[in-house]
């Protein structure tokens, strides 16, 4: 069985650890040392990119550019 959630990482020891919810815990039947396969997928933060992309045009001539292509 598949299920995808959302969750943090939290600072264990040396290592970082993800908690998993007691719903899904109770939904998948986990128990102690059961493997579980895990997808590791960062969210994107857009504001990392700020300030790293660089372009000759302006925000606002991107902006009508961009506006142009949808009409």
């Amino acid at each position: 069985m598949t299920t995808e959630i959302h969750v943090k990482t939290r600072k264990w020891g040396d290592s970082l650890a993800v908690i998993l919810p007691s719903e899904i815990v109770k939904k998948e039947k986990l128990q102690v040392n059961d493997d579980v396969h895990l997808i590791v997928q960062k969210e994107t933060d857009l504001s990392d990119l700020f300030g790293t992309w660089k372009s000759k045009k302006t925000p606002l001539e991107l902006k009508n550019e961009s506006r142009e292509a949808w009409d």
